[in-house]
């Protein structure tokens, strides 16, 4: 994965193109999470989300922010294989990751319309709400697709795999 090439980019580099969309009179539309093991509840969040605007910037935890958040056995897939995986979808046009805990710094920078999270969130706990909201946009919160989730996928993996032996 090369940062600055394609829709992966740095936060300073996305800060330009958000300035020159949103002079054009695009809506800007921002996401993130870890979006380890992509699956349909992540694809149809995405999908909605590049639904209320112009452009749709997902901002990827980073592994260590991620290990921070969901513990040492996490991420199951890299940062740079994340990022490319999200890169491929229609619905996406632009990547970046974070690596702080949260993504308060890229809100901040990207200045999005729209604020997106799954309905797991209260929109009251969504971080960057008030700054979204500050500035005018607002915060949405997509349904949950019902049994997708990377944790049960992970349990469900775990659950088929045969028991470890003394000499395995």
């Amino acid at each position: 994965m090369t940062v600055g090439t394609g829709k992966i980019r740095s936060l300073c580099e996305l800060a330009t193109i958000v300035q020159q969309r949103r002079a054009a009179g695009e809506r800007v539309v921002f996401t993130n999470g870890c979006f380890d093991l992509l699956h349909r509840g992540h694809t149809r969040l995405l999908q909605q989300a590049r639904a209320l605007g112009d452009l749709l910037i997902v901002g990827l935890n980073s592994d260590v922010s991620v290990q921070l958040l969901k513990g040492r056995s996490r991420p199951v897939l890299s940062q740079d294989e994340r990022a490319e995986l999200l890169a491929a979808l229609a619905s996406v046009d632009y990547v970046v990751i974070f690596e702080e805990r949260d993504p308060s710094c890229t809100i901040d920078a990207l200045e999005p319309d729209v604020l997106v999270k799954g309905a797991d969130w209260a929109k009251e706990e969504v971080v960057g709400r008030e700054m979204v909201e500050r500035r005018g946009g607002r915060v949405v919160t997509i349904p949950l697709v019902e049994g997708s989730s990377t944790s049960s996928i992970i349990r469900r993996i775990m659950e088929m795999a045969p028991p470890k032996t003394a000499e395995g």
